[in-house]
This record gives C-alpha cells, structure tokens and sequence, in this order.
C-alpha cells in the first residue's frame, strides 16, 4: 500500500513539474512570432481530374514534368469530411519526390506561402507517415504491456514524461533564450529521478542507482564543459545550426551549449541502465550474502560492471554513428584527407559524443557501486535462513521453543548447539 500511494505521488509530482516547468520555459518565447501560419491538411485522393505531362523548360533535364490535379477527402482537422481539389507537381529533379496521387493514396496538402504557386490552390507537399509510425507506436506499447505487464506500464509512463520534459520543457527554454547547460542539467535530473521511482518504485535500489548515475552524468558534463574549451568549439556543426543561431536575433542561442544538452541527453538513457543493472545486481548480491561487507559490495560491482562496459560503449557508439551514417559518407566521399575530416567540427561532435558518454558509463559502475557499498554492507542478510545440516524435525523443535522466531542470530545460535552435541557425543 505505501508503495502505491509512493508511485501516486510520484506519477502526481511529475506531471506537475512539467506543467509547471513548461509554464517557466515558455516566458519570453518569441522565436516565432513572425513566422508565417501555413494550412496544411491531412486528405485522401478520391479522384484523378487531370494528368499533364510538361517538357521542361531547359534542355538536358532528365524526365518529364508532370502536373496532377485530383479531388480528396479531408482525414482531420475541423474540416473533417469535406472534399477540396488539390495539384500534385512531379519533378525528376525534386530532392524529397513523393508517390503519385492514385486513389486511395494519403497526402499532406498545403497551400503555397512563398508566391511561387497560386496561393488559393492546394498542393500536395508530403506523403503521410504519422499513420505508420501511430501504427509501430502501438504495437510496441502493447509488446511492453504483454511482456512487461505493469512494469510494461510504468515505462509507456516513464517514457511520456520524458518526451514531455524534453519536447514541452527543454526545447521551449532552448528557444526562449535560457540558460542551456542550467536547464538541462535540470531535465536531466528530473528525467532520471522520474524513471527510478516510476519504474523501480522507492527502495534501496533506485536511491544507489539515482545517486550512481547523478555522479556518472555530472562527472559527463563537466568533461564536456572542459572539452569543448579546450577544443574550440563553435556548435556550427551543420546547416541548421547557422539558422538556430540567428533564429532569436535578441538573445541569440549559445551553439556550443547546444552540443553540451544533445551530449548529455544522448548519454543519460545508458548511463542510468548500467547504474540500475550495477545497483540491482548488488542487492541480489547482498540477499544472498551472509555477511555482506563494504568492499565485497565495491568488489562485486566492478566485477559486474566490466561485462558491462563494451557492451554499452559500443551501443553508444553504434548510435551516435548510425543516426549520422549520411553525413559521414558524403564528408568521406569528398574528402581524401583523412586529417582534415577528423578535425572537422561535425565528425568531431559525433566522436565526443561516443567518448564521453562511455567514459560516462565507466564512472557511473564505481560511482553505484561504491554508493551501494555504504548502504547496503552491514545489512542483515535478507534471504530466510535455512539451516545448513539441520533437519526439519530440528527445525519446527527450534521454531517451537523460541516462540516461531526465524531471525538469522537466534537460529544460527542454536544450530551451533546442536552441532557441538553432535560433535561431543562422538
């Protein structure tokens, strides 16, 4: 009962400090207020009314144009229902080109804003993706439930919250022109706080594994604070970080902070998961120890944590490189100096990203399991004892003449009696 009304409390406080925390972000929010609002609905194509092939205006070009026009059905909006005539322009030439409208083919449209096209026509811009990704969504939700049960419900939980604090809080204060390592490092905090209680509940276990994985992540950002001075980095890592940097001209947004909240975000999903693996294992450790001790617990946590440590390196490692294999093959297919491309500051970013997210993890496992160390040695072994030699005739007369107390002092006590009688009437 009292973990319930724990985990209430929690999944209370959270939802409130994202409301809260929101409400504080959004204060001085004027990045957008210029920008222009475009419609943009979601359809269904219904009917081709027209298909056009154009030669292009300058020779040389591969293809055809093709201009489409065809009604649809609107899927959302307060438009729901109502049927609209839309153009679809098909260029060979196109960056981002999207299926044909057939029937029966979902489109967004949207109408054109920058003057190029009639501004009261509809045009198809994109092909409709969030139905899919809705669809996966679900489907992992109800494996979680299924495998996980409530547990597989504490982390769709966990895991809302955290998209929120990030999505409704971070990103606002990002944009507002606050202090970026400060709100971070705030998120951060909240994110594991909130994982720990939600989905390991308030024991002895989330508060080593909380404190593990906050010396790991403070021990993480001042690394990269001192890095990121001593490599000179500017945060204009792409293209879109030049347009971040004059998106607010007022209070323009540190980039190089950027790099500092993407590094600490990216590294505090593994950091937690081996400060939680390294923290459980040390309680299973000292259930099972008769005499747990101080520098068993440190001992075992180490030995724990070294399978750990390739494993978890090379997951951040394979991410980090995989969320950016694009640009890493067109940065090596033009550049033949491999000195040059490592001291580009976008190989460099993903490169520190690795590295410092796995020395995160590295002082994450001493970190937990010295923590666990002082509040788990010393600890009454929590696995009933059971007697070593004893039979179970032995045990009821022993249970019997202490009143049915079964505390581990007592009953080792009188074991020991029985087995110098043993040893005597030899």
């Amino acid at each position: 009962m009292k973990q319930k009304l724990i985990w209430l409390a929690t999944v209370a406080a959270s939802l409130l400090c994202i409301i809260l925390g929101n409400r504080v972000a959004v204060q001085g929010l004027t990045s957008f207020s210029g920008a222009e609002t475009a419609s943009v609905e979601k359809v269904r194509v219904i009917e081709i009314l027209s298909k056009e092939t154009v030669k292009p205006e300058y020779a040389g070009m591969p293809g055809d144009n093709i201009n489409i026009k065809f009604r649809a059905v609107i899927l959302s909006g307060i438009h729901k229902g109502e049927e609209l005539e839309a153009m679809q322009l098909i260029n060979p030439m196109q960056p981002l080109p999207i299926k044909e409208a057939q029937p029966g083919v979902k489109f967004l449209v949207t109408k054109d804003q920058s003057g190029v096209y009639d501004a009261d026509t509809w045009y198809a811009s994109q092909d409709v993706r969030s139905d899919a990704l809705i669809g996966l969504g679900l489907f992992f939700a109800v494996c979680l439930l299924l495998f996980g049960r409530m547990k597989g419900f504490d982390t769709i939980l966990s895991m809302g919250f955290t998209c929120s604090a990030i999505f409704l809080v971070l990103i606002p204060a990002i944009l507002s022109g606050k202090n970026i390592y400060v709100w971070s490092m705030l998120v951060c905090s909240y994110i594991v706080a909130m994982t720990l209680l939600i989905v390991t509940r308030a024991n002895m276990k989330s508060l080593g594994a909380g404190l593990g994985c906050a010396g790991g992540v403070l021990a993480s950002g001042g690394l990269m604070f001192f890095m990121s001075h001593i490599m000179s980095l500017t945060g204009m890592v792409d293209e879109e970080s030049y347009y971040l940097q004059f998106l607010n001209g007022e209070n323009p947004i540190d980039m190089k902070a950027i790099i500092f909240a993407a590094i600490i975000i990216g590294a505090i999903g593994a950091v937690m998961d081996v400060a939680v693996s390294v923290a459980t294992s040390l309680y299973e450790v000292c259930r099972n120890t008769e005499h747990p001790d101080f520098f068993l617990m440190v001992k075992s946590g180490f030995a724990i944590g070294q399978d750990m440590i390739g494993t978890m390196a090379n997951t951040l490692v394979l991410a980090y490189i995989g969320s950016s294999l694009s640009t890493v093959l067109l940065l090596a297919a033009y550049n033949r100096s491999i000195l040059s491309l490592l001291n580009r500051e976008m190989i460099v970013v993903e490169i520190l990203q690795a590295l410092i997210g796995s020395l995160g993890i590295l002082l994450t496992i001493p970190l937990t399991s010295v923590v666990c160390g002082f509040l788990y040695a010393g600890r009454p072994r929590l696995k009933k004892f059971r007697g070593p030699k004893a039979g179970k005739q032995d045990r009821m007369a022993i249970g019997n003449d202490y009143g049915g107390l079964t505390q581990y002092d007592t009953l080792r006590n009188k074991f020991s009696e029985l087995e110098g009688q043993d040893g005597s009437s030899d």
